[in-house]
């Protein structure tokens, strides 16, 4: 199995390269600066770093080179300025089309999420309004991936922690999770173990740490 990486450098990027090291499979992790790679990547038969812009058509193309699925942990800005997290998915999508990639995990927020009428949980009037522009963003995100016709799966975040996996946590289909926090390590085991047995083809997951016992 080799797997492409956008979003390589940030907290659950890093994780999601772990998990997949660990796994045995081969990873090309993508990101702006792979500085902090090197050292990894020259250690590693397995890690390749690719340093490019997710909106460069070619430099995403090259990324995916070799691949047999995608793990997208794309980040930015919290105010909506930076459009990674959407125009980012939109070309990671255009390229896997062109290069016969199907398979797709990405990263988004709860806010994504389905209340009990089958609202988007960020359109709440009590939703907290500094999370709305980045919800705006993963809600565009989650449509071009609806519409894609690829096989993917969209994992929708509450807090995310910069703490390492513990599998204390829990996943629901098209649920709002327990708690409001899950750790980075817990997050990307999830999303590295959808890739290797798929249960949530063409769903949004809500995912959280387990809280007490």
């Amino acid at each position: 199995m080799q797997v492409t990486i956008f979003g390589a450098t940030g907290m659950v990027g890093k994780q999601l390269m772990i998990h997949a090291l660990a796994k045995g499979w081969k990873v090309n992790a993508f990101g702006r600066n792979v500085d902090s790679l090197i050292d990894e990547d020259l250690r590693s038969e397995q890690l390749h770093s690719i340093k490019g812009y997710v909106f460069d058509e070619g430099d995403v193309r090259k990324a995916l080179q070799g691949s047999d699925a995608v793990l997208s942990a794309l980040g930015g800005a919290f105010d909506g300025t930076d459009k990674a997290r959407s125009l980012g998915i939109k070309n990671i999508i255009a390229q896997m089309k062109a290069t016969g990639i199907r398979r797709i995990v990405a990263l988004g927020g709860l806010g994504v999420l389905p209340d009990e009428n089958g609202n988007y949980v960020m359109d709440a009037p009590d939703y907290p309004q500094e999370y709305v522009p980045v919800g705006q963003e993963h809600k565009q995100a989650f449509e071009y991936l609806k519409a894609s016709g690829l096989d993917w799966t969209f994992v929708c975040a509450p807090n995310i922690l910069p703490k390492e996996a513990d599998n204390h946590f829990m996943a629901l289909e098209e649920h709002m999770p327990s708690s409001w926090e899950i750790n980075a390590g817990n997050l990307a085991l999830l999303m590295v173990q959808e890739i290797a047995f798929p249960q949530y083809l063409h769903h949004r997951v809500g995912i959280s740490n387990i809280v007490g016992d």
